[in-house]
């Protein structure tokens, strides 16, 4: 991590909630944590969907407090154009949300904690 901050796939988050040890240890000692809209979305998603969704809605509301939300902007989407064409002319296309994932990291300079391994396939991103 750089500096002990970084940004939050949904991934981690979702592995956070179902009570991974591991992940919330290492969740614990971030003290700068970053999630993007495009995760607060796929989250909350999650939670109306789901047969619990007035607890999933609470959990997620207390865990926000704790974060930093990253906006989505003009520039996001620039960098989001570029990375879906490196990745289009690689043929290896990955989720659409996980290209407004990776943007923001990149946007920010921040390290994308995930345990999704096609981000692997974006160049210019540090994953932890």
């Amino acid at each position: 991590m750089i500096g002990n901050k970084c940004l939050l796939d949904t991934s981690i988050i979702v592995h956070a909630f179902r009570s991974n040890n591991d992940i919330s240890e290492r969740l614990d000692a971030i003290e700068d944590i970053y999630v993007p809209v495009t995760v607060i979305g796929e989250l909350y998603y999650g939670a109306y969907k789901s047969n619990e969704t007035q607890k999933q809605l609470n959990r997620l509301q207390s865990f926000l407090q704790n974060c930093r939300i990253i906006p989505t902007d003009v520039s996001t989407a620039d960098i989001y154009g570029a990375v879906k064409t490196a990745l289009a002319r690689k043929g290896k296309p990955i989720p659409e949300n996980d290209m407004w994932i990776a943007a923001a990291a990149i946007q920010y300079g921040l390290p994308l904690f995930t345990s999704d391994k096609h981000f692997l396939e974006i160049e210019g991103i540090q994953l932890v």
